[in-house]
């Protein structure tokens, strides 16, 4: 007999108050044969799929199936159960063998991923079982020691927003190193297969909730990429564009400095000056940072991907590292690099990772 298994999990926190749904219906999903839900307490969104992918293959044994079709929204658990992508999460690792297990006890199992809105009994199961989760207050399942200070040393409490922040690939402006700000060149075949391999890093990483993207196309390719990876549709913010050099825009360092010496040697160590034309860095900072207020009250303690350009990246680290302005000349970011910080509720934060490029092919 064949059957049909949507299965979902989510976390409220990621890691935090979590559960999970399953539901097993006819192949000709004019029947629910069996449903499954149940709160597992403290956890993280994948740990939540893949239970409920076990709570559904265990169902589907229940009924007496022999072959299962299991539609799931989270490409992470249908990418590694099809054997396409790594188990790397020790968390993962028992779930993801205990499932494998199951699945070889069927004549055949195929993994198919689906939109989230094409999931939603799942979903709502899940949503049933989180609010179960809620209840108690999330207490039963700590994910990792990690996740239960994880603010080490520095006192920061709650749940943080954490923020992967990837430099979008390379452009020929790149390459010539000149200013690329509101202009809008194209990925070049190294800068798509930079971030080709950033999105296949993400997505074998998992746990990322929403993908945030300037609206400039090298970041917008570059996004759309990750989110390919992820399941996730891209959400654009314009505050998250590049600087505007005004004038300077598409000259190298040396044309600029020849053709506006004075104002370039001091915008070179003066946040407050723009480009003839342009925008300063302190404006861009306004930006930026009103752009982070809108994430960390929108998606309070998740994990996002925001793909954006060097400024608003070093900004952002800025920011969590609560610097001054001459980090800014400091810090160096490469192409379709990654960097990490968390921004807590109690308005403290931590930096995590930057410039990560191991990821990326080489040349």
């Amino acid at each position: 007999m064949k059957v049909l298994l949507e299965a979902d999990g989510g976390s409220r926190g990621n890691p935090g108050p979590a559960g999970y749904g399953a539901v097993v219906r006819s192949a000709d999903r004019a029947q629910v044969l069996a449903e499954a839900k149940e709160a597992i307490g403290r956890a993280t969104n994948n740990v939540a799929e893949y239970r409920g992918l076990i709570a559904g293959l265990e169902a589907a044994a229940d009924v007496g199936a022999t072959e299962v079709e299991v539609r799931m929204d989270s490409k992470l658990a249908v990418e590694q159960m099809a054997g396409r992508w790594r188990v790397k999460h020790p968390d993962l690792v028992p779930l993801h063998a205990r499932a494998r297990d199951l699945a070889g006890g069927f004549e055949r199992v195929t993994y198919t991923w689906v939109p989230r809105a094409e999931n939603s009994a799942a979903d709502a199961l899940a949503n049933q079982a989180m609010d179960a989760a809620d209840d108690v207050g999330g207490q039963a399942l700590p994910s990792t020691a990690a996740a239960a200070n994880p603010a080490g040393w520095t006192g920061a409490k709650g749940t943080p927003t954490r923020l992967l922040l990837l430099r979008h690939g390379q452009t020929a402006l790149s390459i010539e190193r000149r200013y690329s700000g509101r202009g809008n060149p194209e990925l070049t075949d190294l800068g798509a297969a930079q971030a080709a391999a950033a999105a296949r890093h993400l997505g074998e990483r998992g746990d990322i909730d929403a993908v945030v993207s300037s609206p400039l196309q090298r970041a917008r390719a570059t996004a759309e990429k990750a989110a390919k990876a992820l399941g996730l549709a891209v959400e654009e913010d314009h505050d998250l564009i590049e600087t505007d050099f005004g004038a300077w825009e598409g000259l190298t360092f040396r044309e600029a400095s020849e053709r506006d010496p004075e104002v370039h040697r001091t915008w070179l160590r003066d946040t407050g000056v723009a480009p003839p034309g342009g925008e300063s860095f302190d404006a861009v900072a306004t930006r930026v940072d009103r752009a982070l207020r809108r994430i960390v009250t929108d998606r309070a303690g998740q994990t996002v991907l925001v793909v954006s350009h060097v400024t608003p990246i070093k900004t952002l680290l800025r920011i969590a590292l609560d610097a001054g302005p001459a980090i800014l000349y400091r810090l160096h970011l490469d192409l379709a690099s990654l960097s990490v910080a968390e921004f807590y509720p109690d308005g403290l934060a931590s930096v995590r990772l930057v410039n990560q490029t191991s990821h990326l092919p080489s040349v």
